[in-house]
């Protein structure tokens, strides 16, 4: 038996893990559940699940759950705050720790549990944005296992051949390039003049995946596959050149790997995010998900089409910032946290999101990212030039 921390339960991942998880109970116990400020949602999932130890980052919100929970006689201990995050991801009682807490927020916890040598399931990927050579040298160092829940990441992944000397990393010789596929979001064929009067009720609409409304946007704006272009270079050791993006509307093709005689292999099944948790979670072994199996005849064809760069502009962003290096990428994924913030709140618009991350990029000086501490500091002063910017673009 297994025993399972959650970081980011409530969210769209978390809500499909505990489903793939529910179907397993032989071989999976849920030790721990997280979440920020969603009380009722992480309630009843504790009164179903009954983990030891639930934490709210929001102290207020652990108070109220702490209450819910002694009310309904149930035992569970809650905690708050990043500490509390990073204790459950790396406790001794924990063999897999499912990171999915979105944005700058589940850094420390998963830096902590590669620290503890974790079985870790990553599906944050600012992670290894903000800081993918630390991690990933934490994770070297420390015998950590690093499986990649992000559908186009996974699919990498089973398509890559497995390095002899370390079972769960990558060989990559041979590869000619991976390619990312995306869905291009709601607006893949809207005319670019219009994106200026995206609303956010339209730009969390996404016509395949169900996701939070941040990701959705960063699915909107293409920004979320610059950062899995970023995420893939540190998971696959290839540079940019070697990384190419391309639209599949019906998102069945997940990603493909091109191999230099030739071959290209894709890993295909149904949007659905329980096939990768279920893939990492049993990983080498395969277990029920859930999911309907993939009908092709249904499907009917597929559709591809080169990733414009003049629609997707924050894509351009996140390639620029992975070739310069250093605390770029760090800075990149702070402006956007904030832009599309802003965003939301209607404070600015949808084509302002590039704009704030491409003033911020040019604004904050960049430093080496070798420490935590430059990686933390180069984040906060994005998140203030950022901030900014936005206030720029509210008082023209």
């Amino acid at each position: 038996m297994q025993q399972v921390t959650l970081l980011g339960s409530t969210g769209s991942i978390g809500i499909s893990t505990l489903d793939v998880l529910e179907r397993h109970p032989d071989k999976y116990r849920v030790y721990a559940l997280a979440a920020n400020t969603s009380v009722e949602t992480l309630f009843e999932q504790c009164r179903q699940f009954q983990p030891e130890v639930a934490v709210m980052l929001c102290s207020d919100s652990a108070e109220t759950l702490q209450r819910k929970l002694q009310a309904a006689g149930l035992n569970t201990t809650v905690k708050s705050g990043d500490k509390a995050l990073q204790e459950i991801a790396s406790t001794s009682q924990v063999d897999i720790v499912v990171a999915a807490i979105v944005g700058a927020a589940g850094l420390l916890p998963t830096l902590a549990a590669a620290k503890a040598g974790k079985r870790i399931l990553l599906a944050n990927k600012e992670a290894l944005v903000m800081s993918g050579a630390l991690l990933m040298r934490a994770v070297e160092e420390h015998g950590a296992v690093l499986l990649p829940v992000d559908s186009e990441h996974n699919a990498i992944w089973q398509c890559m051949p497995i390095n002899s000397k370390q079972q769960y990393r990558f060989d990559n010789a041979g590869i000619r390039r991976i390619i990312l596929t995306a869905s291009g979001g709601p607006f893949r064929d809207w005319d670019v003049a219009a994106l200026e009067s995206v609303t956010p009720e339209q730009a969390i609409a996404h016509p395949n995946w169900s996701m939070g409304q941040k990701i959705s946007v960063d699915s909107a704006t293409m920004m979320n596959k610059g950062l899995e272009v970023i995420e893939a270079h540190w998971l696959f050791g290839l540079d940019s050149s070697k990384i190419e993006v391309i639209l599949h509307r019906q998102s069945i093709i997940h990603s493909m790997v091109d191999y230099a005689d030739g071959s290209v292999l894709a890993q295909m099944g149904n949007p659905d995010m329980r096939t990768p948790i279920a893939n990492t979670l049993a990983w080498p072994q395969r277990i029920g998900s859930g999911v309907e199996p993939l009908d092709l005849v249904k499907v009917g064809q597929l559709d591809f089409a080169t990733a414009d760069v003049e629609r997707f502009p924050c894509l351009a962003l996140a390639y620029q910032a992975l070739d310069a290096g250093g605390t770029s990428t760090t800075i990149l994924n702070a402006a956007n946290e904030i832009a599309v913030e802003a965003f939301l709140g209607r404070k600015i618009k949808f084509t302002d999101i590039a704009r704030v991350i491409a003033e911020t990029l040019q604004h904050v000086v960049l430093t080496e990212a070798e420490s935590l501490e430059q990686i933390l500091s180069a984040d906060r002063l994005a998140r203030e030039v950022a901030q900014q910017q936005v206030q720029i673009l509210c008082n023209p």
